[in-house]
């Protein structure tokens, strides 16, 4: 074995939320995407020549991704979002590009995607090739500050056992490459396709985390821990849980929610810890088949709900859920952001919401793009 690295865990105040959205930029008049992040950059670049602290480059130069600060509620971090995307939208409306959500872009081709200027990025497509070029994908990562380190593998188990919900209500990525995948998440398990992204491991102890990250950086797997990609990873940087579930969210309505969700699970699980209760957990396989049905059946999914495989209909879960967290949002100051999940349950989730689009337009997908960008716009389902 390796020698473990050790993992420094930053200080950071309990269940603050921080939220980065990743954004695609469109042609205003073909809807394909432009490779023109380079080019935003600059233009929202402050005067002093330094990188914007709310707006950066991506793997892809079609996206940007804005980000919030450490903030105390989800709607405090939506401002901080939405303040960022003005700037992106008045720099891009010039150049004829417009903004759009989602967790792909229904029919661009992932061979003619540019990867933007920057050694990790070019190391990372030159180690997975083929996999590596086809990340045309978009996602929302949600970290929540925990203040206690050994609160964090137990959190993270723990948020295992609804991933399946977060997932089936942002899923949206029907499309790719031209195509209806069958999928209401194709992002999901592309995504997954990465060396060390995916599922984690169900770690017990910290240690054993070190000892991994040891191990992948003794191997030449990885060089700094930030390149674990796992769907839900620690962040030691920050002192956060990192929650990088939701597909691109395709606009601030539905952001706002499943981030509300989200903040509100840590919360409720770190309450539990703190009273003494034991945290629920799933066996791995379980895991596993809860992300494959939520990323294939979306709303429709039935999901695995316990250790003794008891299932549900995941919208029915969620209905539950939300009565569970209405206190713990009332204390997170996001009651209003968590109630806009009723909204998705009513209206459909977005992959379900493209495919009508595309339906009554006879499968034309630059309708499903206009439909994109209007919502993105308009900043709720349309």
């Amino acid at each position: 074995m390796a020698t473990p690295v050790q993992i420094p865990f930053a200080q950071s105040e309990r269940s603050t939320v921080g939220i980065e959205w990743e954004v695609a930029l469109v042609d205003a008049d073909s809807g394909d995407l432009r490779q023109a992040a380079q080019t935003v950059l600059e233009a929202v670049r402050p005067d002093d020549g330094t990188e914007h602290p709310h707006i950066t480059q991506e793997l892809l130069r079609n996206t940007i991704e804005v980000s919030s600060g450490k903030c105390v509620t989800v709607r405090e971090a939506a401002d901080d979002l939405q303040r960022a995307l003005d700037e992106v939208a008045a720099a891009a409306a010039p150049l004829r590009i417009e903004l759009m959500g989602g967790g792909t872009h229904p029919f661009a081709n992932w061979a003619t995607q540019k990867v933007s200027d920057k050694q990790r990025y070019a190391t990372l497509i030159d180690r997975t090739q083929w996999w590596g070029r086809q990340m045309l994908i978009y996602g929302v990562h949600v970290h929540v500050g925990i203040e206690d380190r050994a609160k964090v593998l137990p959190l993270s188990r723990a948020m295992l056992t609804v991933f399946a919900h977060i997932q089936s209500l942002s899923a949206s990525s029907p499309f790719w490459a031209g195509k209806d995948t069958g999928y209401a998440s194709n992002r999901a398990l592309l995504f997954q396709q990465l060396p060390t992204a995916g599922l984690p491991f169900g770690f017990e102890e910290w240690g054993q985390l070190e000892q991994y990250v040891g191990d992948m950086m003794h191997t030449g797997v990885i060089d700094q821990f930030n390149e674990v990609r796992w769907d839900i990873r620690p962040a030691p940087r920050f002192g956060t849980l990192e929650m990088r579930i939701a597909d691109g969210a395709a606009n601030m309505l539905e952001l706002t929610a499943i981030s509300a969700l989200t903040h509100c699970f840590v919360e409720h699980f770190s309450t539990l810890l703190d009273q003494g209760q034991a945290l629920p957990t799933l066996p791995a396989w379980f895991t596993q088949e809860n992300k494959w049905r939520s990323a294939r059946y979306g709303m429709d999914a039935i999901i695995i709900t316990n250790a003794a495989g008891d299932e549900e209909l995941v919208t029915d879960s969620v209905a539950h859920w939300l009565t569970v967290l209405a206190p713990v949002a009332e204390r997170l100051g996001c009651a209003a952001e968590l109630e806009q999940v009723r909204v998705i349950l009513r209206r459909g989730a977005s992959y379900q919401r493209q495919r009508a689009v595309a339906r009554r337009n006879a499968g034309e997908l630059d309708a499903v793009v206009s439909s994109l960008v209007a919502e993105f716009k308009a900043g709720r389902p349309l």
